[in-house]
This record gives C-alpha cells, structure tokens and sequence, in this order.
C-alpha cells in the first residue's frame, strides 16, 4: 500500500491536534533523544521538535513517499526508512512516539515491551492510536466491502483492523514493563465542508487498505457507494457542513 503525503496533510490541523494533546502528558525532563516512529510526512516530528527543542530528534517510516516528504519538510532531521515491527536502533532513547502509527502494526503485545526496552529509566513510550472502528465511517468501510463483488479479495485489507487492542488490554500490557501508565480517550468532532470531505479524509488513510486491491473502475463505484452510505450517516449541518467523530486512545507509558 502507498502513502501520499499530499492527501495526508489535507486535513493536516486536524491531524497534529492529537499529536500536540498527547505530548503535553509527556512528563519525562529532560529528554536528549527522542524518535519519531511513523512519522510520515514530518508534521509530528515537527510537533515533537518543538516540544523538546534541546533534544535530538529523529525519525522513522516504512513509506518511501512519507519519507521524503519528510525530508523536504525538515531537511536537518534525520530520518530513516524502516519498519516498526523490525526496528533496531543503537543506544536508548528518552522519548518515543508512535501517533497513529502502531495500528498498522500486528503483536502489540510483544511490540509494545519492546519498545519499552528502549528507553532509558524515567523515558516515555507516548502513543496515540484511533479508535473508530465501531463509527460509522468503518461500519459502512465494512459494509460496501462484503456487499460487493469484491468482497473475499477486500478480505486483507481488514488485517490491520485486528492490531488494535482496548484501553484494558493495552494497560495489562504495559503494567510489567512501566513504573506508571496514563491512558485516556479523547473524542475529536471535526467540521468538513461537506460529507464528501470525510470520504476525502479516509481516502488519505484506511481506504488506500481497500483500494489497493481494486481495479480504478471498482475503485470508483466503491467510493461511489461508500459516498452514498456516508451522505445518509451524517446528515449535513444548516451550513452544509458535517460533523465527523473521531474518537482516539492515548497512552503515555514511562519506564
């Protein structure tokens, strides 16, 4: 599946909110070096860099697009193209942070402790994964991919959606690695121009999963049908505008 940075940073202000949120928790003082684990087009690196202005910040994505995106955006960093579920750094870090980034990722619960070896004591694991498969823009993902003709060849594109765990599971992972846990959940209600705005949004993201696997016409009536199904979900404001829920789980884990 390819990235495209371009589409990502459409709804770029709604994207660092939850980033800026989840750095504020970071109690960890001071950090020296801090990575960036999917950092994807560089608008968290950012974000994280200005957070920690003293420390060395890097990071680190498995997309070829993301990361010279990246590059461009922030050409005194170093980042590097690598995957999270095989990553290897020398020496530790005082802060890694994974925003949106581990869903993608399978076995968290190996995943997770290790990431946690990484640091040094008193460092912070800070990780924000969405939590929206029960709304509406998922279930209806769901339903368009079953009620087609293309539904056993879509089968793999809801591998990912098995990765994410509950805020109870993901306590019970941290528990033996952690000194302390702060885990919470935040719902964002993001206005869009329009209900087509949150198809837009998805295609950025989860529906790249579904479409990598269609032909450009099944692309087309899957977003068609999609767009329809969304239309009748959120009903459009006064204005015309939408609102989109978004719920997302935070934990900030320090060793």
């Amino acid at each position: 599946m390819t990235w495209s940075a371009g589409m990502y940073l459409q709804f770029a202000a709604e994207r660092n909110r939850p980033v800026h949120d989840l750095l504020a928790r970071v109690m960890t003082n001071p950090v020296s070096r801090a990575i960036d684990l999917g950092s994807g087009p560089g608008n968290s690196t950012e974000i994280l860099l200005a957070a920690f202005p003293d420390a060395h910040v890097t990071g680190m994505d498995s997309s070829p697009e993301m990361i010279a995106a990246a590059r461009d955006r922030l050409p005194d960093i170093d980042f590097t193209l690598d995957d999270i579920a095989t990553w290897v750094a020398p020496g530790w870090f005082d802060l890694i942070l994974a925003n949106a980034a581990i869903q993608w990722v399978p076995s968290h619960a190996t995943l997770l402790p290790r990431l946690m070896a990484k640091l040094r004591p008193g460092g912070s694991l800070a990780v924000q994964v969405p939590d929206n498969l029960t709304e509406a823009t998922h279930r209806l993902m769901r339903q368009v991919a079953e009620e087609g003709p293309w539904s056993d060849r879509l089968l793999p594109a809801f591998a990912p959606w098995e990765n994410r765990l509950d805020a109870d599971r993901y306590y019970r992972i941290l528990m033996p690695v952690a000194q302390s846990v702060d885990l919470w959940r935040t719902t964002y209600f993001h206005r869009l121009p329009s209900p087509a705005g949150i198809v837009e949004w998805f295609r950025s993201s989860t529906l790249r999963g579904f479409f990598a696997l269609l032909t450009a016409d099944e692309i087309v009536a899957f977003e068609a049908r999609y767009q329809e199904l969304i239309e009748a979900a959120y009903p459009p404001l006064p204005d015309g505008s939408v609102l989109l829920p978004f719920p997302r789980l935070f934990f900030v884990a320090r060793r």
